[in-house]
């Protein structure tokens, strides 16, 4: 491992373990160079591969900004369950289930899932995170479709009954992302510190045979969540 590699290791041990607190400037160039006695070409290759990483940002006149690493990454073109996403997080995670009911939805969730008559499942579930109440998650679920959902499924996975225990392939999601105000309601239900906006993800959820059957919105708390996916640029 080169010097500039060792030093990369180091900082970026120091920001995991919370040594260097997010939000706040890492040491000078001339500082690090006296701290690891290295050349400052040296230490610069260490701090463009901690912001090439997305550890810190670099701004002019002031030094480098330790960047808040402590959010959930939610992939944007996945179809990923609550459950499935708890096993990359660290600390404690909790669902809390707030409302389970079997009712007629109104016009818009009916336009939503392409509905008339039918009766639908709606959910709303906080999910507690080392704590924080920081995720609202309101889904509505074809009943015709999702049968006999009960409501330790929906404390439990919503996804691993539809596809365990009712055999059903979930394939794919169309999903809108918005950032909005909080309502009332909102405020009181997740611990939204000084925050007044929600990150919104609204998702429409097919399975395998292209039948729409779940409609979520989700509201995330924004200094906890960044929201990721992948891309290429195409050739022209």
């Amino acid at each position: 491992m080169t010097k500039y590699q060792k030093i990369y290791q180091d900082l970026l041990k120091k920001i995991k373990r919370g040594d260097i607190k997010p939000h706040t400037l890492l040491p000078s160039e001339s500082e690090l160079m006296k701290i690891y006695d290295a050349s400052r070409d040296t230490v610069r290759k260490a701090l463009n591969l901690l912001l090439n990483d997305g550890y810190i940002q670099k701004n002019k006149g002031k030094g480098s900004v330790v960047l808040d690493i402590n959010r959930i990454a939610f992939p944007v073109s996945g179809v990923t369950s609550f459950k499935e996403l708890k096993k990359t997080l660290h600390g404690e995670v909790k669902t809390i289930v707030t409302l389970f009911s079997e009712e007629k939805p109104d016009e818009e969730i009916q336009k939503a899932l392409y509905i008339q008559d039918e009766m639908v499942y709606h959910v709303k579930r906080i999910r507690q995170i080392e704590g924080e109440k920081i995720i609202l998650d309101e889904d509505y679920l074809n009943k015709s479709i999702v049968e006999g959902l009960s409501y330790q499924d929906a404390e439990n996975s919503l996804y691993e009954y539809i596809e365990k225990k009712l055999g059903l392939k979930i394939s794919f999601a169309r999903k809108e992302i918005t950032v909005v105000k909080a309502t009332e309601e909102e405020k009181q239900l997740l611990d939204m510190l000084d925050y007044d906006l929600l990150v919104c993800v609204k998702s429409y959820v097919y399975l395998e045979d292209a039948t729409l059957f779940q409609y979520t919105i989700s509201k995330h708390r924004p200094d906890k969540f960044r929201f990721v996916d992948f891309a290429r640029r195409s050739e022209l």
